[in-house]
């Protein structure tokens, strides 16, 4: 775990692995080994190999908004052991044992997420989804394990088409769905009772970033009055405060190989950003929270 090559060789493994396991604990999980093996004698020089570990993960093909806000919170929770002595060994045995608290809390979040959410699901819902949320499909295979009858319709999700397997997985469980084109969102829209989407991160505001697509689902849902809820862990929760669709970070809207290769003008981005305005609750392993109550949540984190 010493180059930038054997940590982002650790971090696809973990991923391609298991493919339940989110970004942001993946990334978690490598930082732990970085800590584990690094050969720093300071806290300082400690928190420099984070850091480079940190943008050699932004460097591989996977989601950069969970990977900056799973690792921003990681560092700022293990790094305070460093108030508490001054032998770095014991310090970095302080960090491990922080590292797998708040490792085992967010593999616990997801279960949370999906308690709550399962419960806003009756028999006889229609419910529209976008893309394939890990998060959303266990909700959704949670209501189906409670006897509820359902049916989902799923967007094909361009432009990688995760939609498609999306509807296979929920098609593995017997849960009724349908795949539609991204274009059909508003035809579709008015047969909903709801729209049920993950998000790769949570904003100060309470918006969210999230698939291509998102913003123009939510954006139909409240003209058509139907609401949109968010399922997310509160490790996404970031430190960003976008006005708009142009201050989104580039390396959150497209992969390090499109940065390096591609004229970006000319390249369709990953993601787009769903002001708060449109969103209706985010289901969140800190409860049920309103969109307005995010910054409060974040300014609690990060205390």
């Amino acid at each position: 775990m010493t180059t930038s090559a054997n940590i982002q060789e650790y971090f696809c493994k973990i991923i391609k692995q298991d493919e339940d396991v989110s970004v942001g604990v993946a990334a978690i999980r490598s930082l732990m080994e970085v800590i584990k093996f690094s050969n720093s004698e300071t806290v300082q020089e400690l928190e420099a190999n984070l850091k480079e570990a940190i943008e050699a993960m932004k460097n591989t093909n996977y989601t950069v908004a969970a990977i900056n806000s799973a690792c921003e919170l990681f560092i700022r929770f293990i790094t305070l052991a460093a108030l508490d002595t001054r032998d770095f060994e014991k310090c970095k045995k302080i960090m491990l044992a922080r590292g797998h608290l708040f490792i085992k809390k967010l593999e616990e979040a997801r279960g949370k997420i999906v308690r709550l959410a399962a419960n806003f699901i009756e028999d006889g819902c229609k419910i529209l989804t976008h893309s394939r949320s890990r998060v959303v499909l266990q909700t959704l295979r949670k209501a189906c394990k409670q006897n509820k009858k359902f049916e989902v319709f799923v967007t094909i999700s361009a432009p990688d088409n995760s939609g498609k397997r999306m509807v296979k997985d929920l098609e593995t469980e017997g849960i009724p769905c349908t795949l539609i084109l991204d274009s059909a969102i508003g035809y579709i829209m008015e047969q909903v009772n709801f729209i049920m989407v993950g998000a790769e991160g949570v904003v100060e505001s309470g918006g969210i970033v999230n698939k291509v697509g998102s913003y123009t689902m939510a954006v139909c849902a409240k003209e058509v009055k139907k609401p949109f809820y968010v399922l997310t862990e509160s490790f996404k929760f970031s430190r960003l405060f976008p006005l708009g669709q142009q201050d989104l970070p580039e390396e959150y809207k497209y992969t390090s190989d499109i940065r390096r290769k591609c004229d970006l003008s000319k390249i369709h981005p990953l993601v787009d950003y769903t002001p708060p305005s449109y969103i209706t609750l985010l289901f969140t392993d800190l409860g049920i929270l309103t969109p307005s109550a995010v910054s409060d949540e974040l300014i609690k984190l990060y205390l």
